[in-house]
């Protein structure tokens, strides 16, 4: 079996190759150029695709077979099933590893190749959209010859003894046994594949000398790439939320972060290409986004999969050795290369309509719109790729303070662009316009404003997100009465107001208290009466702690799960309870004898039994023996005053990449018991840093207590809802625009 999937992969590399190579003979001959030799004699390139992807589907099928039947002599399904999983998790780990997202990153692109091709045909353009696609579909290929699935677990683990196949295999990450699993890596690597299609519009349209190429047939597939790569990052940060205990959706984490820039830079040329599509301008500016959208996808694969960002995020796949490493910067290097250089050719050929000296008018609105997108990910790109060069790291803060400003900027472009008029300034009639729009705005902020948002720039974010919501449902009112399928944009823009209300809600204005619950002991936090009942241990071997919640009459019971794996420690997994305004987020920290847990500001002294504990700042050196080479220790200095005494001690928490944080408790003599570090709150979503201390007491109760970690997150069911509205406006202007096409 291993020497037949060998053979599909290498078969698969060179039907790609040959029908790359055909396509470019193809194009040729259309110029008048003649091909020869064996190209000539090879199959049509469109027969070449289609056998492409039926090997792709083959290897593809050989792989989950070996998964779902439990051959353990492949080293890739040792690495990431066992026996026991069930169904849906042995499915899923087809593409938990480097080599086998790597071959389901080429089935994707296969099948989207093969679904792009009726569309080209009827363009007469097949030739020189297609030659670029195999290029990459070749790329791809070589990548599953160098990082292949289907190695001997001999190979890959020289201490199993050559011709031993193992019993049972090592199973896949506890914390990828999770519905979303299914879900978020397949749609994500959609949107991976889907996004080079327009750059392979871009490299045709100047290779063949055709500049309008892009803007007239790519626009729909351009939907569709952002679309799906928007989706597969959303269900990441919903499977970030209620599963992984970040405490958030979004923690600006570098892998995250790869994702999000790609993304960013697309919705910048959908708008610009709806600008060149009625005024001619921005020809220029939508070839070099294009471009830089796949060029950005394949440096976010370099950077999750070369293992550089090992150190800077626990999402990143392990080093995957030089030859792959070198891979990968080729790819990056041949993708931006070609651009690049057809770009600086054909640069004097592709002249934009000429601009007029008026400033107020939706062309220049939707340029606005995109630069602040680009900026946007011009700030997360030099944040994410800030490990590569330094060892300095951004804090999320950063992101958050430096993508605010824009945010608004985009906030307020959309609302106002849609009153503005193509290519004529009229700034009496767009201000008549918007009026009511603007009062209406300014009253809803006006009583966010009387409800505690008391920030200026989160007030002025609040606005241009209301004056959004507004101005496009007044235009989506009008347009309804008309014809529905034009309703997309408006739809879209009305979710994104939505989400920005959302984020501007659970970010800044969410609440957290660190709390202790001995078992069976009513307590009041955020408004809640919380009871901890006791732990149950699940089927599968993990222990929920049951917790009673009650509030205004009605009761529910949420259990937040703890559970210790072989490799990475101790990992938790939070429970929610959703209210119509508001999530309650519980995440466990720790089960131990009664403790008190306490969180404390820098500088702040606050109050713990008859002392008070004042957080002094933080020690990064290693403290005492045995830690880790990979380690990372961190302490928190901590002053401790108890009438006229007073001592110093410095809890540690060890970091480690892949692996839960491992506390390292200090004696406090004066608190008669041991203080352990439990979390450091770096600012995620807007918040303060902080740290989380537990004090167990000498000589304490022996009763049971649950130490947990509680928010209050406001209007969280926003940033969902406004998901799910912009991706019905993105399925209706695909709807739209296939059929204008």
């Amino acid at each position: 079996m291993t020497v037949l999937a060998h053979a599909v992969i290498l078969l698969g590399l060179l039907t790609a190759l040959v029908a790359f190579l055909r396509y470019l003979q193809a194009a040729d001959r259309v110029s008048g150029q003649k091909g020869t030799g064996f190209l000539t004699r090879a199959a049509a390139p469109r027969q070449l695709v289609k056998i492409h992807l039926v090997l792709v589907v083959f290897a593809s099928l050989i792989l989950l077979t070996q998964l779902l039947f439990h051959d353990f002599s492949n080293g890739y399904v040792f690495s990431y099933s066992d026996r026991s999983l069930p169904l849906h998790y042995l499915l899923s780990s087809f593409y938990a590893g480097q080599q086998g997202s790597f071959l389901f990153w080429a089935l994707c692109a296969a099948l989207l190749a093969l679904s792009l091709l009726p569309y080209l045909q009827r363009r007469r353009i097949e030739h020189q959209v297609m030659a670029p696609l195999m290029g990459i579909q070749s790329f791809l290929m070589l990548l599953l010859i160098l990082k292949s699935p289907f190695e001997s677990v001999w190979s890959m683990f020289p201490q199993v003894p050559a011709g031993s196949i193992p019993a049972d295999g090592r199973g896949l990450n506890p914390l990828l046994q999770n519905f979303w699993m299914v879900i978020h890596p397949p749609v994500l690597f959609v949107g991976f594949a889907a996004m080079a299609l327009p750059f392979a519009f871009a490299i045709g349209g100047l290779w063949k000398k055709d500049p309008r190429l892009l803007v007239e047939s790519a626009l729909p597939w351009v939907l569709f790439a952002v679309a799906a790569l928007g989706l597969g990052i959303m269900l990441g940060g919903y499977w970030a939320y209620g599963v992984l205990g970040w405490g958030g959706y979004w923690g600006w984490d570098p892998v995250e972060n790869s994702s999000l820039v790609p993304w960013l830079v697309g919705m910048g040329l959908l708008h610009t290409l709806l600008a060149q599509l009625r005024t001619g301008k921005f020809i220029r500016t939508n070839y070099i986004l294009a471009i830089a959208t796949f060029v950005l996808v394949i440096y976010s694969t370099f950077l999750t999969r070369s293992g550089i960002l090992g150190d800077a995020s626990v999402h990143s796949f392990t080093d995957p050795g030089m030859v792959v490493y070198g891979a990968l910067l080729a790819f990056l290097g041949a993708a931006a290369l070609s651009g690049a250089v057809l770009l600086a050719i054909r640069w004097k050929e592709m002249r934009p309509a000429p601009s007029g000296k008026e400033i107020l008018t939706r062309e220049v609105a939707l340029g606005a719109g995109t630069l602040a997108l680009v900026l946007s990910a011009l700030v997360v790109l030099f944040g994410t790729s800030l490990p590569i060069f330094s060892t300095t790291r951004v804090e999320p803060s950063f992101y958050d303070s430096t993508n605010l400003p824009i945010a608004i900027a985009i906030g307020l472009l959309i609302g106002i662009s849609l009153y503005l008029q193509w290519e004529r300034q009229d700034g009496r009639q767009t201000l008549r316009r918007a009026w009511k729009a603007i009062i209406a705005s300014a009253a809803v902020t006006g009583l966010l404003i009387a409800l505690g948002v008391r920030d200026v720039l989160m007030a002025a974010l609040a606005f241009a997100s209301v004056f959004t919501f507004f101005v496009n449902l007044d235009v989506a009112v009008t347009v309804a009465r008309g014809n529905w399928r034009f309703l997309g944009g408006k739809v879209a823009h009305i979710g994104v107001a939505v989400f920005f209300l959302g984020v501007l809600g659970s970010g800044r204005y969410s609440t957290t208290e660190h709390i202790q619950l001995p078992v069976n002991t009513p307590q009041d936090v955020l408004g809640h009466r919380m009871t901890y009942t006791g732990a149950r241990e699940l089927p599968d071997g993990k222990f929920a702690f049951d917790v009673r919640l009650e509030k205004a009459g009605g009761m529910r019971t949420l259990a937040p799960v703890m559970f210790e794996t072989r490799e990475q420690g101790i990992m938790k997994n939070p429970d929610i309870a959703s209210f119509w305004t508001y999530d309650l987020y519980i995440s466990p920290v720790a089960l131990e004898g009664e403790q008190d847990a306490l969180t404390l500001q820098k500088g702040v002294a606050s109050p713990l039994g008859e002392a008070t504990v004042t957080l002094l700042g933080f020690e990064m050196t290693a403290h005492g023996q045995g830690v880790p080479q990979d380690g990372m220790p961190v302490g928190a200095v901590l002053k401790i005053v108890r009438g006229s005494e007073e001592e110093t001690i410095t809890p540690v928490t060890v970091f480690r990449p892949n692996s839960q944080p491992q506390p390292r408790p200090a004696e406090s003599r004066l608190l008669n018991g041991r203080v352990s570090l439990m979390t450091l709150n770096v600012g995620m979503e807007g918040g303060g840093s902080a740290v989380t201390v537990a004090l167990e007491r000498h000589g304490g109760g022996s009763g049971e207590a649950l130490v947990a970690e509680v928010s209050i997150k406001p209007c969280l069911s926003l940033v969902w809802a406004g998901t799910v509205l912009m991706l019905v406006g993105f399925g209706l202007s695909i709807v739209n625009r296939s059929k204008e096409s």
